[in-house]
């Protein structure tokens, strides 16, 4: 028996459990440690399902992942959760899914208390005037937005953070709308709420961001 590797496991745990307690949060495949809010944080259900804990609220010992699609898929399958929680876990299949229809919704909900204090503007001639007159803090646009539409709009505003969500239809319904691809967003504690998660929708999609180097540095 490797008690050598046990003893060095449980340390590990140990310190993790530290972790909870500080301003950062360990991940528990990378081993990085980060600001808890770009991470993703899980409990344990009474039946030790593993849990989704966007908000980082729920009650019990948080385990911490980086969000990442291909860190999501490396503690998914080699039993990075089991050992962190020193015991059996239930993963559900369709984990990736969960986290990212979770994420949606936040940013959706976010949009929508922005919309109800006058924070977030949408379609293209509002968006445009928000953006020449420096209100703007960020851009929201739907993936499946035309593609000229979409650069013509931000055309003159290279530095503006642009933060995307898949469908239009899923922005305009924050908006009471069929479907919505421009939205600006102020500057302010929504924004930045909106930012983060959807950096952290980003890398567990596994999405890409388009658009050349120059732009990139200004995007999530």
């Amino acid at each position: 028996m490797d008690m050598g590797g046990d003893l060095g496991e449980n340390q590990e745990i140990d310190r993790e459990e530290e972790d909870e307690r500080g301003p950062l949060r360990r991940c528990i495949v990378t081993r990085d440690r980060a600001s808890p809010e770009t991470m993703v944080r899980f409990v344990l259900s009474p039946d030790r399902i593993l849990t989704p804990d966007l908000s980082a609220r729920l009650p019990g010992r948080g385990i911490w992942l980086s969000a990442r699609r291909d860190v999501l898929e490396t503690a998914r399958t080699r039993g990075a959760f089991a050992r962190a929680a020193r015991g059996q876990v239930v993963v559900p299949p369709n984990l990736a899914d969960i986290l990212e229809s979770g994420l949606l919704r936040r940013m959706m909900d976010t949009v929508g208390l922005a919309r109800r204090a006058g924070q977030v503007v949408c379609g293209f001639a509002k968006v445009r005037e928000w953006i020449a007159g420096g209100r703007a803090g960020l851009v929201i646009q739907a993936e499946d937005g035309s593609p000229d539409e979409r650069a013509r709009l931000l055309s003159g505003a290279r530095d503006l953070p642009v933060m995307e969500i898949p469908t239009a239809a899923g922005l305009g319904a924050a908006f009471g709308r069929d479907h919505v691809v421009h939205a600006a967003m102020s500057h302010g504690e929504l924004a930045r709420r909106f930012r983060v998660d959807n950096e952290r929708f980003t890398g567990l999609s596994g999405r890409t961001v388009p658009g050349s180097a120059d732009r990139s540095a200004g995007r999530v």
